[in-house]
């Protein structure tokens, strides 16, 4: 008998809204628009972790209303969540995941409201278990996977994944697998030259103690495409979460491997977009961008900067962050690197490097003043363009109550470039409320 589902999670919420003035919306370089935008919008985030239905899934929806009338009026999403279903228990289940979010057009151009779109991609299907003693298991998955962007038809294509893996239990805390996958990629709207295969093979340990988990992948990855062409690379990917002190955590992530858009987009949430657990799921900050970390125009969701497109790409990446939490003061710092380099088109080849300060210092137990500074170095090597932009701020948040809270932030944008028209300097004010369940 087939067990029903009841949804018996944990739903957290918020609801916000604010005013944000710009004298540069558009962050253009030589006709600044000033611009009033009114974002009410609202978080959430459900978790269930039943032994029928588990669940992990954090969203944000924010209208933008840009009362000048300068631009149209925008609805956007963004939701990372996965969900899987226990048909029978140890032996089938069925899950779904889903990653939408906001991602620029043009990745030359500037973070302007007509050069954003939204996209998704969503991840379905089964998943077949089997025990080989009482230390090793097995599973076979098929996986269908669509990915849509509502203004870069390139990006659209339907895939599918079957893949096999072996686990094997080293103790109560350390795991190590071994598993191959093959997957099937159609383009909606490109030549049929342009689909190809991945075929994949690698080994993978996982650790989970009280202070530290690590999570290590490495292996090969061979893509054959329609046209007769075949490449080869290693595949190396890496999360490793260290504690040294209850006030002090470090996390590195690092990968190096044949990469899209639509993988990347799946790959962002955490460390190889798998899994429910709800340790590294956080609910969605309102204003993350305006104090700290986010990428932030004042509200609750910020342009990615993937490339959207069907081209693969060689990817080199590390992220590093250290936070420091005390009594009063908190601290982050967040180095980042990255390169790629494009199979087919080469327009986009790009050296990326960023560092990211925040600080915060509680003033009253009610009242918080917390600062950032980020600069971003980006070099497009075929093009011969290099972009140097910082981004400062200050924000002050008061908790009026268990439930209601308030903001005030300013910051200044900056970009120095060496491409014509793609200088920009851009302050910008903001003004919100926020209510909490």
């Amino acid at each position: 008998m087939v067990p029903s589902m009841v949804l018996a999670g944990t739903l957290n919420y918020t609801l916000y809204g604010g005013i944000e003035h710009s004298n540069n919306i558009a962050l253009s370089s030589d006709n600044p628009v000033s611009e009033n935008v009114l974002t009410p919008g609202g978080t959430f985030q459900f978790t269930q972790m039943g032994s029928t239905f588990q669940a992990n899934v954090v969203g944000t929806v924010e209208y933008r209303k840009y009362l000048q009338n300068h631009f149209d009026s925008q609805l956007q999403t963004q939701l990372a969540g996965q969900g899987n279903w226990t048909i029978a228990q140890d032996r089938l289940d069925f899950s779904v995941e889903d990653y939408a979010g906001v991602q620029p057009v043009d990745q030359l151009a500037s973070d302007s409201p007509d050069n954003q779109q939204q996209t998704n991609v969503l991840v379905a299907g089964p998943t077949l278990r089997m025990r080989f003693g009482e230390a090793a298991r097995g599973q076979f998955e098929l996986r269908y996977i669509n990915s849509y962007a509502s203004k870069v038809d390139e990006f659209n294509s339907s895939r599918g994944m079957a893949a096999f893996r072996v686990f094997r239990d080293l103790s109560p805390t350390d795991t190590v697998s071994a598993n191959v996958e093959f997957q099937r990629v159609d383009f909606d709207n490109q030549p049929e030259d342009a689909n190809y295969d991945r075929k994949e093979a690698f080994l993978r340990y996982t650790s989970t103690l009280a202070h530290f988990d690590a999570d290590v992948l490495v292996g090969g990855s061979r893509l054959e495409f329609d046209s007769g062409e075949t490449t080869s690379a290693p595949l190396v990917r890496m999360r490793i979460g260290w504690d040294p002190s209850p006030r002090n955590a470090i996390t590195l992530t690092g990968a190096y491997q044949y990469a899209d858009a639509a993988q990347d987009i799946i790959t962002t949430p955490g460390a190889f977009g798998t899994g429910l657990s709800t340790d590294r799921a956080e609910p969605v900050d309102p204003f993350a961008g305006t104090g700290g970390l986010g990428s932030g125009n004042g509200a609750g969701i910020g342009t990615g900067n993937s490339v959207i497109g069907d081209d693969v790409y060689k990817e080199r990446r590390f992220d590093a962050t250290w936070n420091w939490r005390g009594d009063r003061l908190t601290l982050t710092v967040s180095p980042a690197f990255s390169k790629l380099r494009y199979l087919h088109d080469r327009t986009f080849d790009q050296n990326d490097r960023g560092l990211t300060l925040g600080v915060g210092y509680r003033l009253r137990p009610t009242l918080t003043l917390s600062g950032f500074v980020s600069g971003d170095k980006l070099t497009y090597r075929t093009l011969d363009r290099e972009d140097t932009t910082v981004r400062l701020g200050l924000n002050l948040t008061q908790q009026w109550n268990r439930h209601w809270s308030g903001q005030v932030m300013v910051s200044r944008d900056r970009r120095s470039s060496n491409a014509v028209g793609q200088d920009y300097h851009a302050t910008t004010f903001f003004v919100g409320v926020v209510y909490r369940r």
